[in-house]
């Protein structure tokens, strides 16, 4: 049985920001993924936005991570040459009965501290992006896009220069607790000795997090949020867009609603929508263009539904389902569970990719 000092399960863009976290604070760390890659699940099916924390309640994790996320992911890719850019993000009326709407993301993001941001009239918004039809908007200037590959990249390259070490195909089994030892069974070995032990234990699983949490002997259940899927999908936008902003309508219950993208080549996407499923299932149907077509005129009225094509699915994991009150980051440290050593991150959403530097410092913060 080996023996390290933390012992991280998900190698997601979070699970990888707090090895490096913990490896830079001097621990040996070990990175533990059930899939054949790091990054493989809800980390590499985003829009990878930098988003200015404009939606998130002020005093919520979800807002004050963003925020702090943000800043710091902008400066380690400006330090690290990741690739990215501050594109700045519109977020549009199409007529007035969404004016409220734009007025009450303005007031949240204030008292949130998400930077700047300038109410554009019809005309103003025409100047920034000719084709949007729009009445008003919101222009974001800290809003961008990042490599998310790169990013998490980078991430490992750091925690791994740091005595961290990644082990994929590692499906994690029962978790036992020898004194102050967190005892990591593997999948199919529950029986047998433990494959390693560790002061320190992080749940970063991501969707696989609730049911992790499930097979921690000492963890009460009571402590663990339930966990509901909301399945996003994209469609990517072949040949040229006229968009040199990223274009958002007003939120939807469960997302931001269908908005267009560019990655950092330039290629545009729509998406993604919300729909509640109950497995993780990545399959795009291409009869779903229609539908995006629908929402995709509304950013673009000229747009020729015959280029749209079937791009990728993300699942997000909501703690409240349906018609539920929007769902804030859970991170579950000793204070809240009494078992030292032991952190759970459940419903690490949007704006996970954002926030991920500022998680990972809160999580190294909470097992010192």
């Amino acid at each position: 049985m080996e023996r390290v000092d933390a012992i991280v399960v998900g190698a997601g863009v979070v699970g990888l920001a707090i090895a490096r976290a913990l490896a830079l604070a001097g621990r040996e760390v070990l990175i533990l993924d059930r899939e054949t890659r790091f990054g493989s699940w809800t980390s590499s099916r985003s829009s990878e936005v930098i988003h200015a924390g404009l939606y998130y309640p002020p005093g919520s994790l979800k807002a004050a991570l963003c925020v702090e996320g943000r800043d710091l992911l902008y400066a380690f890719c400006r330090s690290r040459g990741v690739p990215h850019r501050r594109l700045g993000k519109l977020i549009f009326a199409h007529d007035a009965a969404h004016a409220p709407a734009l007025d009450a993301i303005e007031a949240c993001a204030c008292r949130a501290g998400a930077g700047p941001l300038r109410r554009l009239s019809a005309a103003e918004t025409k100047r920034l992006e000719p084709v949007l039809d729009a009445t008003e908007a919101l222009f974001s200037p800290m809003t961008g896009i990042v490599d998310s590959h790169a990013f998490m990249l980078a991430l490992l390259g750091e925690a791994e220069a740091h005595r961290a070490t990644l082990v994929c195909r590692a499906a994690v089994g029962r978790i036992g607790r020898r004194g102050d030892l967190w005892q990591v069974h593997l999948e199919g070995d529950e029986a047998g000795a433990p494959a390693v032990e560790a002061p320190v234990l992080v749940n970063s699983a991501g969707l696989a997090a609730q049911a992790l949490a499930a097979r921690i002997d000492a963890l009460d259940p009571a402590h663990v949020p339930p966990l509901f899927l909301a399945r996003g999908v994209y469609f990517t936008y072949s040949g040229r867009t006229p968009f040199r902003h990223l274009i958002y309508p007003v939120p939807e219950p469960g997302g931001l609603g269908t908005h267009l993208t560019l990655d950092l080549a330039g290629k545009a996407r729509f998406g993604p929508d919300v729909e509640w499923v109950d497995s993780v299932d990545y399959r795009v149907d291409p009869a779903r263009r229609e539908r995006f077509a629908a929402a995709a005129r509304r950013i673009w009225a000229d747009l020729d539904p015959g280029r749209l094509e079937p791009g990728y699915a993300g699942i997000r994991p909501k703690l409240s389902g349906p018609g539920g009150p929007p769902s804030d980051f859970v991170i579950s440290g000793p204070a809240e569970h009494g078992l030292a050593g032991l952190v759970g991150l459940f419903g690490i959403e949007s704006p996970g990719l954002t926030a991920a530097l500022a998680i990972a410092a809160r999580v190294e913060r909470m097992v010192r």
